[in-house]
């Protein structure tokens, strides 16, 4: 049993090959490599025991009963002594078993007679086996040798594959672009859902690709460069790979951080190897994933235009200024960083046409839950629409991400369907985090409820605030509890008196501890950050404080520069800082004041908030409602 689990384990970790580990293949031929070469060197192929007579010297030893053993082949003769052959060389004395000899072309017909008076063993071999023997005993070990040599230059390939990639040591000047054809991926516009804008734009690509000559009669040319920009997640590769498919041609992909090696002008030598490829296949569409990472703004790094990272660039920028008119090739480049490119990057005739990708609505929000849902089957009490309204904020990537975790929950609980409390479960543990499974101490317990009950108060009590979702005291991750909430509508303009109810919900947690205990706790310390960054935003951004105005104040960002962090300087006075911080913290107290007055006047909802919440764990929108239809 010992056995079968070590071998079942070797076969999971992907080290068994039988009954061997893998690798050990090499090992076995170096050592037989190394047998081979002592074999030869100090047994037949070359014997250092042999000694070279004259025929002369070979005739003397017979005579002298001294030779126990002849083999003819041809003209050549070996044999070997009776007793050992001394040669002296001044000093020194060799001593030989072995002989080896040439006999002349004019036949002895004495030699054979003499032979078989002295009783020598006379063998006799052909010449093609002979030769071939010879060639086999002198060149197999060898061939073994080199043989070696080569398997174990492949393995130092393989092992440095981690450093240069699937090219390898010899071809790490190569592009590492991978090439998709239209087999290869069948990803159209109708697989992107959402982002109509941005396919509007690409549609126009996609019609000169199929048909050049159309636009090319009126004068008009293709934009070289198209820079897709958004945040992660959002959908930027898959757009550029509906391209592709749209048309039906070759797709190059990398990710920009791929073309910089250690080594000076890799970069620019895979750049102009991957452009080479692409006009082979022209037309055909290249897409560089994170250009950022060598798009930087120029004569920032260490040695100036001398800097592999630049240099990269520069050949980047000269082999899109290089296509000819002809080459229907279209770079397709994504970010989430557009402030840091260079301008020689973005100016036109370059990547002159920007397309941003936002995060998706929440109609596009279930247009993309009904393609990751296509092939998994769903209860009927599973609601789309109320599941795009619940994911305010997610990408595409996201959301592909929460049906994933719904399906593997619906799996591992023995389900045939995927219900909409597995979705709950999805939403909860990216949002959250997974439950604890730990028991908590009644008094953390009670803490934790009347602490979410603030919240879920707060949020149901304030006319501005977000619709309450559902509010639990289970623990997720980190967090002891946790109060969800809709919004009934996907925002792009925050009104101040919203801003103000958001930070004021933040604030409910700490406000109904101070309330009931008379005491504070570290649970709000998440709460006081989000509280006092919108807070700081309001005040230094948007321009919603009365005593500064219409006026913005750039604080001071955190950049890694040569290893060290250092910090930009603020774009204000100190006495500008004394006014930002009073306005902050005259927000947050505001807040704060407003509601702890809301839940003391409201104390008998929020005791049966939190009772309910200690009995039941959790409760929907619908529950809270209930309590406080029942006090009136």
């Amino acid at each position: 049993m010992d056995n079968k689990y070590r071998r079942k384990r070797r076969e999971v970790e992907g080290t068994d090959d039988g009954d061997a580990p893998q690798g050990s293949g090499w090992r076995y031929l170096f050592w037989i490599s190394l047998i081979a070469l002592i074999w030869y060197y100090l047994g037949y192929g070359i014997n250092s025991n042999q000694v070279k007579l004259t025929y002369s010297e070979f005739r003397v030893q017979i005579q002298q009963n001294n030779v126990e053993k002849v083999t003819f082949s041809d003209h050549q003769v070996t044999g070997s002594f009776n007793k050992p052959y001394i040669v002296q060389s001044g000093k020194d004395k060799a001593s030989y078993k072995f002989f080896s000899t040439t006999i002349p072309p004019i036949e002895d017909p004495t030699l054979m007679r003499t032979m078989e008076d002295k009783g020598i063993v006379v063998t006799a071999e052909s010449k093609n086996s002979s030769w071939l023997l010879y060639l086999l005993i002198s060149f197999l070990p060898l061939i073994l040798f080199f043989g070696y040599l080569i398997y174990a230059s492949q393995k130092m390939q393989d092992q440095m594959k981690g450093s240069f990639g699937d090219r390898g040591i010899f071809g790490f000047g190569k592009s590492g672009a991978r090439r998709y054809n239209k087999t290869d991926s069948e990803v159209h516009f109708s697989d992107v859902a959402g982002l109509e804008n941005a396919k509007k734009e690409l549609i126009e690509i996609v019609d000169y690709l199929k048909d050049p000559k159309k636009f090319s009669k009126l004068g008009a040319e293709i934009p070289k460069g198209i820079l897709l920009v958004g945040p992660p997640g959002c959908g930027k590769t898959l757009l550029a790979k509906a391209v592709a498919g749209e048309i039906g041609i070759p797709f190059f992909s990398i990710s920009g951080s791929e073309f910089v090696e250690v080594f000076v002008g890799v970069g620019a030598s895979r750049v102009r190897d991957m452009f080479d490829n692409a006009k082979k296949d022209s037309p055909s569409i290249i897409f560089i994933d994170e250009i950022d990472s060598i798009g930087r703004v120029r004569g920032s790094g260490i040695g100036g235009g001398h800097d592999e990272r630049e240099q990269t660039l520069n050949q980047i920028l000269s082999e899109m200024d290089g296509f000819a008119p002809h080459e229907a090739v279209v770079v397709v480049a994504a970010t989430n960083r557009p402030d840091v490119l260079d301008p020689a990057l973005t100016r036109p005739g370059r990547f002159d046409r920007q397309v941003v990708l936002d995060l998706p609505q929440k109609e596009a929000r279930e247009k993309i839950l009904k393609i990751h849902t296509k092939n998994v089957p769903l209860a009927d009490d599973v609601n789309l629409e109320n599941i795009a309204a619940r994911t305010v904020g997610f990408s595409g990537a996201f959301l592909k991400n929460l049906v994933n975790e719904a399906a593997l929950w619906a799996g591992r609980n023995n389900k045939k369907k995927v219900e909409a409390q597995d979705f709950d479960y999805a939403i909860d543990k990216i949002l959250l985090g997974l439950e604890n499974e730990e028991r908590i101490q009644d008094r953390e317990k009670k803490l934790t409820a009347y602490h979410e009950s603030g919240h879920a108060l707060a949020a149901k009590l304030l006319p501005e605030a977000d619709p309450l979702q559902k509010v639990t005291i289970i623990p997720h991750g980190q967090a002891l509890g946790a109060t969800e909430q809709t919004p009934d509508t996907d925002r792009h303009n925050f009104s101040r008196a919203y801003l103000y109810a958001v930070i004021a919900v933040q604030l409910g947690g700490r406000a109904a501890e101070k309330l009931v205990f008379n005491d504070l706790t570290s649970g709000a310390a998440n709460d006081l950050r989000q509280a006092t960054q919108l807070a700081r935003k309001m005040v230094c951004q948007w321009g919603m404080s009365d005593k500064l105005g219409a006026s913005t104040f750039r604080q001071g960002e955190e950049h890694v520069f040569l290893g060290r962090e250092m910090t930009q300087p603020k774009d204000f006075s100190e006495y500008t800082a004394e006014i930002i911080d009073k306005e902050i913290k005259g927000i947050l107290d505001d807040m704060e004041s407003r509601v702890f007055n809301l839940l003391k006047e409201n104390r008998d909802k929020l005791d049966s908030i939190a009772n309910a919440l200690i009995e039941r764990e959790t409760l929907d929108n619908k529950d809270v409602d209930e309590i406080l239809n029942r006090l009136g």
